[in-house]
């Protein structure tokens, strides 16, 4: 975990002064990370969220969550490779585009539930 200053968009969209930035804390996966795989053909990656669980959850929920909430950030703030893992996810699912907006929904009113370690947080995939 690394902590990383942030200003919102809109300060600098609007013409404002920038305000000062905070200080956000930021989960990045880097290779000397025992569970870091580096590249992944997205196609293999989709299906393997799909059938797979953390302490948290189902990780398609996850997926489908981070999906959402950068969205809704503001205009430019969705993430291509994210939108990319959560449409081929629903995909895989059989859920295409209108199982999307059913699934948004669902996932918008679930809720994700906190592990006691961060040794809790590696995903398992389903047998």
């Amino acid at each position: 975990m690394h902590y990383t200053p942030f200003t919102t968009s809109d300060s600098f969209s609007k013409g404002h002064e920038l305000p000062e930035p905070i200080d956000c804390l930021v989960y990045i996966g880097l290779p000397n990370n025992p569970q870091f795989l580096g590249a992944q053909d997205p196609q293999a990656l989709a299906e393997h969220i799909v059938r797979s669980r953390g302490p948290s959850g189902e990780n398609k929920d996850y997926l489908y969550q981070l999906d959402e909430a950068l969205k809704g950030l503001s205009d430019d703030s969705s993430d291509e490779h994210v939108h990319d893992l959560a449409r081929r996810c629903r995909d895989v699912e059989g859920k295409g585009v209108d199982g999307a907006m059913k699934q948004s929904k669902d996932v918008i009113g679930s809720k994700l539930k906190k592990g006691n370690s961060t040794d809790e947080q590696e995903e398992v995939e389903e047998q």
